[in-house]
């Protein structure tokens, strides 16, 4: 069980309000409404094809880069709509995302992570070695990759290459950071370091996190909704629904493992 600080009262963040997605003629998604709320760890659970990835697609209009994919409803976050922001990259400083398998650059790990401050402007060698620094060790990393920043991220293990790309995400200073089944390519030693890190984090700034693993979910999520069939079926405490207060049948046997 998470020991969660009180959100109960917190902000909203981010606002989901009748949102459908569309690949062509099929329906991935369909009227969602949520809100995540500031300094939470929000879970999405439900089994493949519901919806999760899709959905988050759509939090920082990533959908603009799938052909084909249709998104209607609103989406606000920090009490703008996204979808009259101009500025994408702006958006993406404040919606950091991880996806489920590492993806390095092609440069070094010192480079993977300085790349947006560079984009942003900063050029000075030595804020730019602070936030190198900060991010991989807000990553869990820094300490097995200081003496070697110049090699290529490439060439790190599966679990070092999730965390540098966390570090990547963490070096724009987002908001809300997005996580997709950030576990399905690591050890579960390294899944729980990250484990530890994204509570640490959680401090920080907003994560909303998609996982096929229910029960790390219950190890993380301050509270959660259950994806099925393009629908969102039910959002709770995540201790609550664990613990019997699902009102869903269907919830109840997802979380006991009759499907999935």
């Amino acid at each position: 069980m998470v020991n969660s600080p009180p959100t109960t009262n917190a902000p909203t963040l981010l606002g989901v309000s009748g949102l459908s997605i569309r690949y062509g003629e099929k329906v991935a998604l369909q009227g969602v409404d949520l809100e995540v709320r500031q300094n939470e760890i929000f879970g999405l659970i439900g089994p493949a094809n519901a919806g999760k990835t899709s959905f988050l697609r759509a939090l920082n209009r990533m959908d603009e880069f799938v052909p084909g994919m249709q998104v209607d409803g609103t989406i606000t976050f920090a009490g703008r709509d996204v979808r009259t922001i101009r500025n994408l990259y702006a958006l993406r400083r404040h919606i950091g995302v991880v996806f489920p398998l590492p993806v390095g650059l092609p440069l070094s790990i010192y480079d993977n992570v300085a790349l947006a401050p560079r984009l942003r402007g900063v050029r000075n060698r030595t804020e730019l070695d602070e936030i190198v620094q900060r991010c991989l060790t807000r990553a869990a990393l820094w300490d097995e990759v200081k003496d070697r920043l110049k090699n290529l991220g490439s060439l790190l293990s599966g679990g070092q290459q999730q965390r540098l790309t966390i570090a990547r995400a963490l070096s724009q200073d987002p908001e809300l950071l997005l996580l997709d089944e950030f576990s399905i390519a690591v050890d579960p030693v390294t899944t729980m370091r990250i484990e530890e890190v994204l509570k640490e984090l959680r401090a920080e700034l907003t994560i909303v996190l998609v996982t096929n693993l229910v029960q790390q979910a219950r190890r993380l999520a301050d509270r959660t909704a259950f994806f099925l069939g393009g629908r969102c079926v039910e959002i709770g405490a995540t201790e609550d629904l664990f613990a019997g207060g699902a009102k869903d049948q269907r919830t109840i046997d997802y979380l006991e493992g009759r499907f999935g």
